[in-house]
This record gives structure tokens, sequence and C-alpha cells, in this order.
């Protein structure tokens, strides 16, 4: 117990720190996922060993955590910007969805294959669970004043729009790579994918109107505060997550799906106070989970993975992505500094160790997917909070502003 609160101890006095600090992190080389991931390796076994949490209770623990993170940040994704204003961006977010995921999911899992020496089918496993793009460690590139001021609206819209739904549409990808790994039928595999996806999708739109519809009730009534509405959206996130759990679906996506619902419903300027859930998650409500990946990181792990610990991050940071977007620039409508902008700024984060453990519960047992995966988690975060301030100022430059 006294870890724990240790833990919260430290957690708040992080949070309190950053937000004291909170208009110059955003211009500086750092982030607050990065922050906390340090924090967690300077307080855990490997340093200090001030807390540590054990092995058996270490997959549910980040599953859960990142689970419930997801759906909070995803609601805030979906709550960013008037459905009617994502109309122009259906097409490429679309194609990076879909095309675009494909083929990040095939280029990571023939880096995995070449560089860690792993089975096919586990690589195809961790290609897919590294795949979709982070919506927490990505909305800290698009939003706030900086991001603002140095990039189009375009552009930060389509990295949103795309990291929105690629985590719940990674379920399908990562379904069949436990099936190849533990054996079980691809036809099983694929056939509960889509009903996921499906079913995810219709219990999202179901609730995300209803509960659009009640508020804008509410609202005519006036008996709804702005501070109400959004702690409104907080817990539709947790209803709808519990809901989806409960019939044994897609929940990321339904989250997502009903958060765009509700911004359908309810009008633009009631939806405006409430879409400040996404810069606080991004800042305060990450910090526990990376606290505990720090704590958690597999360092005799990697160690056993050889040399390719050392290149396998860094090949995945270079060529998951860019060569993609890259090559999917005509049809994305992209300039090429667009391009190589959100072929760079695709992090790896929270739904990456969400599908990282949600594989270890469901039956996938290797250690080298748990240290692979963690690996290029840590290595996003820490390259992505790194770049992202000097890379907005560099795409303004570029850009000739």
């Amino acid at each position: 117990m006294d870890q724990l609160h240790l833990a919260y101890a430290l957690v708040g006095s992080l949070a309190v720190a950053l937000a004291a600090l909170s208009s110059r992190i955003r211009d500086l080389p750092l982030s607050e996922p990065l922050l906390a991931l340090l924090l967690g390796v300077l307080v855990g076994p490997q340093l200090l060993g001030l807390i540590e949490v054990s092995e058996a209770t270490r997959p549910t623990l980040l599953s859960e955590m990142g689970r419930v993170l997801l759906a909070i940040s995803l609601i805030g994704v979906a709550l960013r910007y008037p459905v009617r204003r994502l109309r122009p961006i259906l097409t490429p977010t679309t194609l990076l969805v879909t095309v675009g995921m494909v083929g990040m999911a095939a280029l990571s899992a023939g880096l995995a294959w070449l560089l860690l020496g792993v089975p096919m089918a586990l690589a195809a496993l961790l290609g897919a669970c590294i795949a979709p793009t982070d919506p927490v460690l990505a909305s800290s590139v698009v939003t706030g004043k900086p991001a603002e001021e140095h990039l189009p609206a375009r552009t930060r819209q389509l990295l949103s729009a795309e990291s929105g739904t690629n985590d719940g549409l990674a379920l399908p990808l990562v379904l069949l790579g436990i099936a190849l790994v533990v054996g079980e039928s691809m036809g099983h595999a694929a056939l509960d994918g889509v009903y996921q996806v499906v079913v995810g999708t219709a219990i999202g739109a179901a609730a995300g109107f209803v509960a659009g519809r009640a508020v804008t009730f509410a609202l005519r009534r006036s008996d709804v505060s702005e501070g109400a509405s959004l702690i409104f959206t907080l817990v539709l996130a947790i209803a709808v997550l519990g809901l989806a759990r409960v019939a044994n679906t897609d929940g990321v996506l339904a989250v997502f799906v009903a958060g765009l619902a509700y911004n359908a419903v309810v009008a633009n300027d009631e939806v405006g106070p409430q879409n400040t859930i996404d810069e606080g998650v991004n800042r305060y409500v990450v910090l526990p989970l990376f606290l505990l990946l720090g704590i958690e990181l597999p360092w005799s792990e990697w160690v056993d993975l050889g040399w390719g610990a050392v290149v396998f991050p860094v090949a995945v940071l270079l060529l998951r992505r860019l060569p993609v977007v890259l090559a999917l620039i005509r049809p994305l409508g992209l300039r090429l500094r667009d391009a190589v902008f959100l072929g760079w700024f695709g992090p790896i984060g929270v739904s990456a160790v969400f599908y990282l453990t949600f594989s270890a519960e469901e039956g996938v047992a290797d250690p080298r997917l748990w240290a692979a995966g963690s690996l290029v988690v840590a290595a996003s975060t820490l390259a992505h909070g790194v770049s992202s301030a000097p890379g907005r100022r560099l795409y303004r430059r570029a850009a000739g502003d």
C-alpha cells in the first residue's frame, strides 16, 4: 500500500509541476508522457527501487489502464472538431486507416522478422500491435497554441482523425495475429474481428446519438452547466466502453464512434467547452500509465534481444510509416512537407501498450512480444516527445511563414 501511495504522490507532484510550467513545456523538446516515463524509470526496480509491480498483475493493469485512457482520449479526439469540418478529409483518412495501416503492420512485421529473428507469426502480431497511430501521443503534436500557429488545419485534422479511427480498427489485425501465434482458426478470428467492428460501431453510434439528444434537450431547458456537460462526455466514454465490453466487442472503436455521433447531434457551440478533454488527457490523465510503463520496462529482456534491440526501434521509427505515407502522397492530397511531417509524427504509445497486453491476456506467452513492443513504445515516446516542438518549427520554416 505504501508503494501505491507513493505512486499517487509522484503522479500528483508531476502533474502540479507540469501545470505550473504548462506554457513552457509545449515550446521545449519534451512531452508530458516522456517525463512520466522517465520518472517511472527513476523510481522503478532498475534504479531507485521505490516501486515494483508483480509480473502477474502487469498485463491486466496495463491493459485496463490503457483501455480507459484510450476511451477518454478518443472521446476528446472525436469532439476536437465539428463533424462537418472533417468531411473534406474523409477519403484520405479512410485510405490511411485501411491501406496505410495494413502497410505499416506489414513493414513492422517484416522488420521484426528480419532484425529480431522472431517467428513470422509473432512478427505479424507485433506488427499489428504497433501499427495504429497513438491518439494520446499524436495529440501532443497537433493540439495547443504552438500547433495551431505552426501547422495547417488540414494536417492537424488528418492526424487526429487517423489516430482516432485506427486504434479500434487495428483490433481485427491483432486478432488475426493472435490466431497465428496460438494456432487458432484464422477464419474464426476474421469473423470475430468483423463482428467486433460492426457491433462496436453500432453500439457507439446508438449511444452517442441518444446521449447527444439527451444533452440537447437538457441544454434547451438550461439544466446542464458547462462543467457538467464536460464531465458528461467523460462519463459517456466510460459507459460506452462498458457496454461494448459486456457485448464482447470493440470498445475502443465504439467510444470513438459514440463521440462522433454525439458531436454530430449536439450544437457546435455546446461541443466547444467539452473538447478541452483532449488537452487535459494529454497533460495529466496520461501520467499514471506512462509512470507505470517506465517502472515495468523489461530491461533484461531488451538485452536478450541482442543487437536487434538497438537497430529494430530505429528501423521501425524510420521505415514503419514514412515510406507508406510517401507512397500515398498523391491520393492523400499532400504536399511533400506535409507527407514528411505526417510520415514522421505517427507515434506508437498507449494503443500499442493496450494491444500488447491484450495479446498476453489472450494467451500469447512469448516474452519477446512485450520486450520488442515496449522497446518501440519507449523509443517512440522519446523520439516524438523530443522532436515535436522542433518539428513544428521546422515545418513552419519549410512553409516559408
